[in-house]
């Protein structure tokens, strides 16, 4: 028996997306997110997470779902034995300039491999070389292989197919590797050995992977998606949102076949001008959907 205490902590992923650009809200600079402990004047956690956030940001939560519990003593922001469950929120697009907005990819540029991304050859000139080199440091053959199959399934090295939801597996790899400079400790800074990426205090960057991994998962099979989407879109526009957050190409016409066949969206009647082109038809997403298909989900294209 131990008379430790053991305290909870409250934190929030809460994303957009805009202009093709996802984006987590954050807190101190970009250093941690939107969080603070369980007090007793909460009536729940979730009525504790939204006094958190709109204390520290000014914003409210809209749709939110329990993400994941982390209690590791080493790596938590509170320091100690803190239990830190941890919120997805979705949210649509902030209006104007706010730095605390800031681009998922700034955090794991390795996981934005659309074609016009910087980060695109990431994996290939530099975390793929860095991993092999770790693998190599093994102390047996055995340890090297697993190393080796490891960076393989999570980074598709040797023409493994790419698995966007296995965005947690590939930030722990690299915390495992020293990649990182969350592995050296809080008050580690950049070192030559590490992959670009910015740090968070604490296990704050574990956490946001976490929500990436769950929202990329999600869309799916769930119409998530249109949470992040402004009343009346473009299916351009639609597309757009689910390539940010999915960090990959879909193919255009399989795309808006898939996505009005299921009756996922109607026509408002309205256009769209600022396309570059003729004026993109509008549309709405229809809600009815979340009755019809509550029990079997509704399914959005998987990327390319």
């Amino acid at each position: 028996m131990t008379s430790e205490r053991v305290g909870a902590e409250l934190v929030a992923v809460l994303t957009a997306v805009s202009d093709g650009t996802p984006l987590v809200l954050t807190a101190d600079d970009g250093r941690r997110l939107p969080s603070g402990p369980l007090r007793t004047e909460h009536r729940s956690m979730q009525a504790g997470l939204q006094a958190w956030v709109e204390q520290q940001t000014g914003h409210s939560l809209g749709y939110v779902e329990q993400l994941y519990t982390f209690a590791d003593p080493d790596r938590s922001l509170a320091g100690g034995r803190v239990v830190s469950v941890s919120y997805l929120g979705l949210t649509r697009a902030p209006g104007g300039a706010d730095d605390r907005w800031r681009d998922w990819y700034a955090f794991f540029p390795w996981e934005d491999r659309r074609p016009s991304s910087p980060g695109a050859t990431l994996v290939e000139d530099l975390v793929a070389p860095r991993l092999a080199d770790w693998a190599g440091m093994a102390s047996t053959r055995e340890e090297r292989e697993r190393r080796e199959l490891r960076a393989g399934v999570c980074f598709a090295v040797d023409g493994r197919p790419w698995s966007p939801e296995l965005v947690l597996q590939r930030y722990e790899l690299l915390y495992e590797a020293g990649l990182i400079p969350e592995a050296d400790g809080d008050d580690a800074g950049p070192g030559p050995a590490h992959v670009p990426g910015e740090r968070m205090a604490g296990d704050h960057r574990r956490i946001v992977s976490t929500g990436l991994a769950r929202l990329r998962a999600k869309i799916q099979y769930h119409p998530v998606v249109f949470e992040l989407m402004p009343d009346a879109f473009t299916l351009g526009q639609l597309q757009a949102t689910v390539e940010a957050i999915a960090g990959q190409a879909v193919h255009k016409q399989n795309f808006r076949r898939l996505v009005t066949q299921q009756d996922l969206v109607e026509p408002t009647g309205a256009t769209h001008s600022d396309t570059g082109g003729r004026p993109a038809r509008l549309y709405r997403f229809r809600r009815e959907v979340l009755d019809e298909r509550g029990v079997a989900g509704t399914k959005l294209p998987r990327t390319r």
